[in-house]
């Protein structure tokens, strides 16, 4: 920002100076020739007047003499031509007394009684010259051409010089300028680097660096003020928010482990016909406790700011598959992990493992006996590209499946399947989603192939186990440009 800021003055100074200088150093050329020649005709306008009182008084072998000490005085080459155009005279000694110059342009137009003035190159050098040729008569009759031939390298020269007065004062300008502009962009920039910092360590979970409010522009300090009181609230909402989520856990635990045994010590009193109601009381209870268990994880991970890292699909698939084979074996359904290759995806430390066992558990709660939950990994590719993108973990059950706008709001806090059988709280898939969405990814339900569900859950592939000793990020992985391994791993959940 602050280059962008310095460039954008200079630019605006430097327009500025070519806007004034460019035009000043072109009419001050223009009006130095000007000058030049008009004193130029001027001069030799004098000189025809004494040639011409030379010749009527016959004294015309005087008019070399006269030629030269003009010629020395103004450093010009001095031509005399009589009214016929022969010369009379060459200080230059280039054309001969007695040669015919009435051909020529500017002999021709002052033979008419018109003065000529030009500039063209010599074509023996190259450099450029100033011709001025009046005639000599104080009358319609001209008795004498005079011509006279200045070097316009003087003239150049101090022209020049002043075109590098005005480069070296606006380079000092935009010198200047460029010191004032760094100045004032560093004097806005400063505040808004602190502001991005803070930022920055707000979204990682907490302010240690903040802002400072009593530096740069009136607008800016305000604004720090501003934004270090909204940060601060909202840690303190943050703490509160994290303090109850810890304090309700054990808070909670005690109350209904004290219920529920209270309603157990009634079992023995109850008469048989009430037994059922007591169950039913318990297992409202049971409920009651997994949902509020269910709510603590929602709000103590919401609350969280942790970094993804490179995670083993392959291992953490077969370490849940293993764990939860007994409680599959009991509901008569096989577990089947699939995948051979290495894959690693960005996730936030435990989240892959939760995300499998609330799948796995809405699974087996789904799935009829005697039929088998898949749990796939594959890999996708970028478009155009053999170098996969994106890993998905698919666990696929054989259960009744969900109509399409049952899979929509399946993950809608506390929204159970009208047809559900069973206790469940409501909240697997959405934490599912919450976790998912934390490690940069995203969860989606779709119909299984002959019947159940398929649990898609998409995440972000990481390079390799290199990146996670390494600490990088998938942001790094990203920038990296380089190959990186993906998994997919299939999966059918159904949501209780």
């Amino acid at each position: 920002m602050t280059r962008r800021l310095l460039l954008s003055h200079l630019s605006l100074m430097l327009f500025v100076l070519l806007a004034l200088e460019v035009p000043f150093g072109i009419l001050y050329a223009r009006s130095e020739l000007s000058r030049f020649s008009h004193a130029a005709q001027q001069g030799a306008m004098t000189l025809a007047e004494v040639c011409e009182d030379k010749m009527e008084h016959g004294l015309t072998a005087d008019l070399p003499e006269l030629a030269r000490a003009y010629g020395q005085r103004t450093g010009s080459r001095v031509l005399v031509a009589g009214n016929k155009g022969t010369v009379l005279t060459d200080t230059a000694a280039r054309a001969p007394v007695g040669r015919d110059l009435s051909a020529e342009p500017d002999i021709s137009t002052a033979l008419r009684d018109q003065p000529a003035v030009s500039t063209r190159s010599e074509p023996s050098t190259g450099r450029g010259v100033l011709i001025v040729t009046v005639p000599g008569g104080s009358d319609a009759t001209v008795a004498c051409v005079v011509r006279t031939v200045y070097a316009l390298g003087p003239l150049t020269a101090r022209v020049h010089a002043t075109w590098l007065v005005l480069a070296a004062v606006g380079l000092g300008v935009l010198a200047a300028v460029a010191l004032i502009g760094f100045a004032l962009a560093r004097s806005i920039t400063r505040p808004v680097q602190a502001l991005e910092r803070a930022t920055a360590q707000l979204a990682e979970g907490r302010i240690t660096d903040p802002p400072a409010a009593d530096h740069g522009p009136p607008e800016l300090r305000r604004l720090a003020a501003s934004f270090t009181r909204t940060a601060t609230r909202l840690q303190h909402l943050l703490q509160a928010q994290q303090a109850f989520a810890s304090e309700a856990s054990h808070q909670l635990k005690t109350p209904l482990t004290s219920l529920r045994l209270r309603l157990e010590n009634f079992e023995p009193h109850l008469a048989p016909c009430a037994q059922d109601s007591l169950d039913k009381a318990l297992g409202e209870l049971e409920r009651l406790s997994r949902m509020v268990q269910g709510l603590l994880a929602l709000a103590r991970l919401e609350n969280s700011a942790t970094r993804p890292e490179a995670v083993d699909v392959n291992a953490v698939v077969a370490d849940r598959a293993a764990i939860w084979a007994a409680f599959a074996d009991e509901q008569h359904v096989d577990i089947i992990a699939s995948g051979t290759e290495a894959v690693w995806v960005w996730a936030v430390p435990g989240a892959l493992e939760q995300i499998i066992d609330n799948l796995l558990s809405n699974a087996l709660r789904v799935s009829p006996p005697d039929t088998s939950i898949t749990l796939a990994a594959a890999t996708t590719a970028r478009e155009g590209s053999r170098t996969p993108a994106m890993a998905e973990l698919h666990v696929v059950d054989q259960g009744p499946g969900m109509t399409e706008t049952e899979r929509h709001r399946a993950f809608d806090r506390f929204w159970r399947a009208p047809d559900a059988d069973h206790d469940g709280t409501g909240l697997g898939l959405p934490m599912v989603r919450q976790l998912s969405r934390a490690s940069g990814g995203e969860v989606t339900l779709e119909a299984a192939p002959g019947g159940g569900l398929d649990a898609v859950v998409r995440l972000r592939c990481a390079e390799s186990r290199t990146r996670q000793e390494l600490g990088s990020t998938p942001a790094d992985a990203d920038s990296a440009g380089r190959p990186c391994l993906h998994t997919t791993h299939s999966a059918a959940v159904h949501r209780p």
